[in-house]
C-alpha cells in the first residue's frame, strides 16, 4: 500500500471511530443511525477516490473490484460500491457486471467536446457577471484564486483541481441560480478525469492555469467583455 493510500485509510478509520463514538439511537431509530453513519464513511471513500482518479493511482481502463478496494481502506464493500456508483453517475467510472468499475478513459475528443458545453454554458453568465457586479464584489474573491495559485506552486494537481472548481463555483455563484452552479459543477468535474494517454502535468502548467484566474478577476472588475469571453474560453481548452 503506497503512503496516500495509507494517509486515505487513517481518514476513512477516523470517520468510522468517530461514528462509533456517537451515542446510540433512542430505540425506534436504529435504522436512521445506521444510515448517518454508513453516509459518513462513504463521504470520506468517495473523497478518497476522486482523489485517486485526479492523481492518477487509478489507471484509465483498469477495472478495479469493490472487495479490492475496500480492503485498500479497512472498510467492508458497500460503502466502496456506493461511493463507486456515484462516480459512475458522474462518468468517471463504468459499471462492469461481475467485475467491478472500469476506471472511464476521456479522449482529446471528449474533453473538447467538454470545453465547448462549458463555454456556452458559462460564457454568457461570465459577461453579464462582468457587467452588473461590482469592483469590490471581485476583490473578495480573490482568496479562491490565491488558493488555487498556492496549490499549483505545489504542483498538488489533486488540491488545485478543487480549488479550481471552488474559484469557478464562486464566480459563477454571484448569479443567484443554484442550478446553474451544480451544472457547471458536473461538467467542470467530468472535464478533469485524466486522459487515455494518461497526459502529464507539470506544475508550470499548473501555475499558468492559475495565473488565469487572477486575471480573469481584473477583467470582470474592470469590465473589459473581450477580454473575459478570451480568457473564459481559454481557460476551458488549455487547463489542467
Amino acid at each position: 500500500m503506497s503512503f496516500r493510500w495509507h494517509v486515505r485509510r487513517s481518514r476513512v478509520e477516523q470517520a468510522k471511530a468517530e461514528a462509533a463514538r456517537e451515542p446510540q439511537p433512542p430505540s425506534g431509530v436504529p435504522a436512521a443511525r445506521r444510515s448517518l453513519r454508513r453516509h459518513s464513511v462513504r463521504g470520506q471513500i468517495l473523497d478518497a477516490l476522486r482523489d485517486a482518479l485526479v492523481g492518477g493511482e487509478l489507471t484509465p481502463g483498469e477495472v478495479y473490484s469493490a472487495p479490492a478496494l475496500a480492503e485498500r481502506f479497512g472498510v467492508s464493500p458497500t460503502p466502496v460500491r456506493e461511493a463507486m456508483q456515484q462516480l459512475a453517475g458522474e462518468g468517471a467510472v463504468e459499471v462492469v457486471p461481475n467485475r467491478g468499475f472500469r476506471v472511464a478513459r476521456r479522449s482529446a475528443r471528449e474533453l473538447a467536446e467538454l470545453a465547448e458545453v462549458r463555454a456556452l454554458l458559462e460564457v454568457p453568465v461570465m459577461l453579464g457577471l462582468a457587467q452588473a457586479v461590482t469592483p469590490e464584489r471581485w476583490a473578495l474573491l480573490r482568496p479562491f484564486a490565491e488558493a488555487t495559485a498556492a496549490a499549483a506552486a505545489k504542483g498538488d494537481r489533486a488540491a488545485y483541481l478543487e480549488s479550481d472548481r471552488t474559484f469557478h463555483q464562486s464566480v459563477l455563484s454571484l448569479s443567484g441560480n443554484q442550478q446553474l452552479v451544480i451544472v457547471a459543477d458536473e461538467l467542470h468535474r467530468r472535464a478533469q478525469w485524466p486522459l487515455a494517454c494518461g497526459r502529464p502535468v507539470r506544475t508550470a502548467d499548473l501555475v499558468a492555469d492559475a495565473a488565469e484566474h487572477m486575471a480573469l478577476l481584473d477583467a470582470l472588475a474592470a469590465r473589459d467583455l473581450d477580454v473575459v469571453e478570451s480568457l473564459v474560453r481559454e481557460h476551458f481548452t488549455t487547463g489542467a
